[in-house]
Parts: structure tokens; C-alpha cells; sequence
């Protein structure tokens, strides 16, 4: 049975308060603190991958008939398909923290990671959360053992950003026991071979979806060909077809017109679990990186001796650390949410949904932040491969073109980095977050003489200091540009993608100082020199790029002596210290070349 672990800290912190409040490094989790059954879950990730998946990427890529689907049989035979799944319907219900460590070392399956990440994620989710106690008796013990296997269909031809305007019509048949459904889905992952669909229509004229559990057997149900898709070509994407689907009133899915909210809070998981299984991407594509520059010969020598490319397998490493930093953080604030739920007598599917809710606008920085880290990686290393990089015969091809989907997959980054700042901005609205108090104290700050106080000499003090300014600037910028654009900001969406920016960069770079900081506490600073650099490379990169963004936005709404105000400010917020970054990347670079893989 599930032990519940109750946040111990007296005043937690609430989804989006990193931007107004301090948060204490042994208050987060960082991932050398993985206990030994998770460490266990984790191997038999990686051993079903090097036993099951690595050596049949070709023929899974080929879709060769019925080998996902048996590999997703072998899957639930190790309980890779029932983890966060209750033991009452058949699973091992381990925390969301566990759940997210196996997504994460499975997102290094390529197509097969989509494949199972669909099932387990977007298939089974909707049915254990917002299923009443018949269905989830039904349906949620086959798709734990992988007897049936699930699908999502939401997006339709004309719908996939705007969800809610699908065309899908459901009609109450006349003796009201069915509801005929018919329209149209499509890239529906898993959809050639799924046997259970939740599908999303509009109940007659309503304004808003709802949700059907439609079984394969129902009949009414057609397929278009498989796409043919850039990348993840081994998973099943078809267009589904309803052509007077009959199916039962009681798979009516929670309540009518629910379905967007349902769509909605399943985003929500999607989002971070697809950072985490990015980061089980990046992993692999740094290691293989490292082995190729460990073994590859020019002029003599390996080419993990030269410069440029200790740079590239350096910046790989350091931008892959800083990320799952920040993604174990919020990781761990979620559980602790749902725990805290959990323990006030909230139902366990609702207090899941509710704390994964709490920190939607954390899932979306994850969400862009993973996705554009494992771009930026397999990208250096196709570069790292040289020639070799482009040739399908050499892993970065697969790499390569497997990634970028996830740039679109689960809201486009575009539209996850609006949903940052729009979520931040309803928090404030609803009275949740206090911004305008922080926002309205900065703008003071504007005018008073910059602190020149004594250098503190505390360890990570300097780093600290830093991570402080770029909250500064954050809300200055926030604060200015909704003072100034008001309702008109939602349609400056420029504007939105330079704060957002913003807000990931100083996420991700609090996370990893408070990781390294945390480590060090633990293990002492001697013996975590190349975190540390990992750290001060990061944050030193972030003030950059922080006010770059800054830059941007206060430019296109601020003009005067309010322009000139705000740009001193962003200068001084975003100011650092001389810094020897090459010296740093080498220390970093030399750990990887001597370890052979990514090591972190």
C-alpha cells in the first residue's frame, strides 16, 4: 500500500510563487536522492530498452505488423504499464516522482516511447480520473496488464490548438440509450492498434466537448492509412473515422461538457511528462555524442581533444542538468500537493488532478524547456558526428528527426509559452499569487540608488544575488507591460514569448543553483566542482538571454523616460560578474570525456 509523504515544510510553495518568493535548497528533491527502488524501477526501464526496443529500432521504425504491440505486452509483464496505477485496479500506484523517473529513462525508446507514454499517459489517464467506479473497474485493469490498449483523439482537421472548436457530433439515440457519434480525428498515436478511444464531441449544439469511452467493437469506427510522419516513425498515427459509432450512455465520460476541462488537466500531465521523457532522450543522445568524440580520429588525435567540441559536449551536458533541475522540482512540489490533498480527505484521482493543476504554469515552462533542450542536443550532435551525423546509418539521424515533434506534441511551444504567462497572470486575478505587490515594490526600486553593500562571501552567494535580479526583471517587465498594454496584452503575443522566456530561464536557472547548493550540502563543494560550474555557466548564460527578452518587450510598449527607466533597470538586474565560462566547460567537458557518457 502507498505510504503518504505529507510536505513537512510549514508554508509550501504554490504554483508560480518561484517568481515571489525565495525557495530554501533542501526544500526541493534533486535526483541523487533517488532511493533504491526507484533506482531498481529505473534499471528495468533501461534493461527492457537494451533488451527489447535498441535492438529493433529499424524493424519498430518499419512498423512491422504486430511488434509494438507485443513489445507493449512484454512492457506489462514487467508492470511498466500499471505504475501509477492503482493496486485496487490491478497496479503498483507508486508516486508521481516514480512515475515520472520511469517516463524519463523510457523516453529514450524513440518511437517506441511515444507509443507507450501514449497508452500509459493520454489513454489510460482520462478513464482513472475522471471515470466513475464502473468504468474504471471496466477498462482501467486491462490497460494496466495491456490486454486492450488505448488511444486519445481530440484534434480533429479543423481543431488542434482550439480544441474546444471540434466538429465531432454526438446524438442521443431515440431510446436514449446510445449516443450516435460521428466525425472525424486525426494524429491519433496508438490508433491503429488501440482497442479502447476516449473521444472528445459536442453533445447536440453544446458550447463545450464532452468525453466518450469508445470501444473498438462498437463498430461505426474506420481508419485512414498510417501517416507518414518526419520522425517517431514506429508509432501507429492514424485518422479515425465515427460513422454512427453507437455507444452507451453510461461511457458518457464524467459530465456532459466536461470534456474540455478533462482535455485541459490531461495536457497538464502531458506536458511534464514530456519533459521528462525528452530528458531520457537527451541522455542518450549526449552519451552517444561522447562515445563518438571519444573514438572518432582527424589530424591524429580523438576529437573530444579539440576545443569546439568540448564546448559542444559541455553545453549538451549543462543545459540537460539545469533542465531536469527544474524538472524533479516542480516534480516533487506536485507530489507533495497531491499528498497534502490526499491527507485533507480529497479523493486521490482529484487530488492528483488538483495538485498537478497547482503547477500547470510549471508544467508548461517544462514542457518548452524540455522539448527545445533535446532539440539543441541531437542538434549538436549530428555536429559532433560530422558527415557520419547525416547518414542514416549513424544514430543522430533517428535522434534528429524523433525530436522535433515535441516542440508541437501536447500544445506548440507558442502556445505554452502564452499559457505561462496567462496562467501566472489568472493566478494574480483570482487573488492565488500577489504579483502586483512584488511588481508595484520593483518599480520603486527603479528609483532609489542601487545597493552597493559588502560581497558576501557565503558560498553561492554571488549566483544567489543574481537569481534575485532576475526575479526583479521578470516582474518589471511583467508589471509594466500589463499596466501599460492591460486587456490589449493578451494580443501582443510577441510581447507574452519574451516574458515567458524569461520566466524559464529564471526557473530553470534557481533550480539548478539550488540543486548544485543542495548537493554540495550533502557531499561538500570539493566534491561537486563540475556541478557548480554547470551551475554559474547557466546562470551567467541566463542573464544574457534575460535581458535580451527584457530588451525586447520593453522596446515595443514603453517609449520616453519610462523607456529609459526601465532599460537602467534591466541592466542592473540582469548585470554579472566577469566569468572564465571556456575554463568552466572544459572542467565539465574533461568529466564527460574521462566517464565516457553522460554522467551527471
Amino acid at each position: 500500500m502507498r505510504v503518504l509523504k505529507l510536505n513537512t515544510m510549514s508554508n509550501p510553495l504554490k504554483g508560480g510563487e518561484f517568481l515571489i518568493r525565495d525557495t530554501q535548497a533542501n526544500d526541493i528533491f534533486i535526483p541523487e536522492q533517488w532511493n533504491e527502488e526507484q533506482q531498481m524501477i529505473a534499471q528495468s526501464c533501461h534493461d527492457f530498452l537494451a533488451s527489447e526496443v535498441w535492438p529493433n529500432l529499424d524493424r519498430i521504425d518499419a512498423q512491422e505488423e504486430g511488434l509494438t504491440v507485443s513489445l507493449l505486452d512484454k512492457a506489462a509483464e514487467l508492470g511498466l504499464l500499471g505504475l501509477n496505477v492503482p493496486e485496487e485496479y490491478g497496479g503498483f500506484e507508486k508516486d508521481f516522482v516514480t512515475g515520472m523517473l520511469a517516463t524519463e529513462v523510457l523516453g529514450a525508446g524513440h518511437s517506441f516511447a511515444v507509443s507507450i507514454s501514449a497508452h500509459t499517459g493520454i489513454g489510460t489517464l482520462p478513464i482513472l480520473y475522471y471515470g466513475n467506479e464502473a468504468q474504471k473497474q471496466k477498462y482501467i485493469p486491462k490497460l494496466a496488464s495491456g490486454e486492450w490498449k488505448a488511444c486519445y483523439c481530440l484534434t480533429e482537421p479543423n481543431s488542434g490548438s482550439d480544441a474546444n472548436s471540434g466538429k465531432t457530433k454526438a446524438v442521443l439515440s431515440a431510446d436514449g440509450k446510445h449516443y450516435i457519434l460521428n466525425g472525424q480525428k486525426m494524429w491519433i498515436t496508438n490508433g491503429g492498434f488501440a482497442e479502447v478511444f476516449t473521444v472528445f464531441a459536442k453533445i447536440d449544439d453544446d458550447e463545450n466537448l464532452s468525453a466518450f469511452i469508445v470501444e473498438k467493437s462498437f463498430g461505426g469506427i474506420t481508419l485512414n492509412p498510417e501517416e507518414h510522419k518526419m520522425g517517431i516513425k514506429g508509432s501507429s498515427t492514424r485518422q479515425v473515422f465515427f460513422n454512427d459509432c453507437k455507444v452507451p450512455v453510461e461511457n458518457l465520460l464524467s459530465e456532459r461538457q466536461n470534456g474540455f476541462k478533462i482535455a485541459v488537466n490531461i495536457l497538464n500531465v502531458g506536458r511534464i511528462k514530456l519533459a521528462a521523457a525528452a530528458l531520457g532522450g537527451c541522455k542518450l543522445a549526449s552519451s552517444t555524442s561522447i562515445n563518438y568524440a571519444n573514438e572518432r580520429q582527424q589530424f591524429g588525435r580523438p576529437i573530444a581533444k579539440y576545443g569546439a567540441i568540448r564546448h559542444k559536449l559541455a553545453e549538451q551536458a549543462i543545459r540537460i542538468y539545469a533542465m531536469e533541475s527544474a524538472l524533479y522540482r516542480v516534480t516533487q512540489n506536485i507530489d507533495d500537493a497531491i499528498n497534502n490533498f490526499a491527507a485533507s480527505g480529497m479523493e486521490r484521482a482529484k487530488a492528483i488532478l488538483k495538485g498537478v493543476e497547482q503547477f500547470a504554469p510549471e508544467a508548461a515552462i517544462m514542457k518548452v524547456a524540455g522539448s527545445e533542450v533535446l532539440d539543441y542536443v541531437v542538434d549538436e550532435g549530428v555536429q559532433i558526428y560530422g558527415g557520419m551525423g547525416y547518414s542514416a546509418e549513424a544514430p543522430m539521424d533517428r535522434a534528429y528527426r524523433d525530436s522535433r515533434i515535441n516542440r508541437i506534441f501536447e500544445g506548440t511551444n507558442e502556445i505554452n509559452r502564452m499559457l505561462i504567462v496567462d496562467m501566472m497572470m489568472r493566478k494574480a486575478m483570482k487573488g492565488e499569487l500577489d504579483l502586483m505587490g512584488p511588481a508595484q515594490k520593483v518599480a520603486g526600486e527603479l528609483m532609489s540608488i542601487p545597493d552597493f553593500g559588502a560581497e558576501d562571501d557565503a558560498p553561492f552567494a554571488r549566483e544567489k544575488k543574481y537569481v534575485s535580479n532576475f526575479k526583479k526583471a521578470v516582474l518589471m517587465v511583467a508589471g509594466a507591460a500589463a499596466q501599460k498594454l492591460m486587456m490589449e496584452l493578451s494580443k501582443e503575443q510577441e510581447v507574452l514569448m519574451n516574458i515567458a522566456d524569461m520566466m524559464i530561464d529564471l526557473y530553470v536557472a534557481e533550480s539548478v543553483l539550488l540543486r548544485v547548493e543542495k548537493l554540495s550540502n550533502l557531499k561538500g563543494i570539493d566534491h561537486c566542482k563540475e556541478q557548480i560550474e554547470i551551475a554559474r555557466v547557466y546562470i551567467n548564460d541566463a542573464a544574457d538571454r534575460i535581458n535580451k527578452n527584457g530588451k525586447d518587450a520593453i522596446n515595443s510598449f514603453a517609449d520616453g523616460d519610462e523607456l529609459r527607466m526601465m532599460l537602467m533597470g534591466l541592466k542592473r538586474f540582469t548585470k554579472t560578474e566577469p566569468f572564465n565560462s571556456k575554463d568552466a566547460r572544459r572542467l565539465v567537458a574533461a568529466k564527460l570525456i574521462a566517464e565516457n557518457k553522460y554522467c551527471f
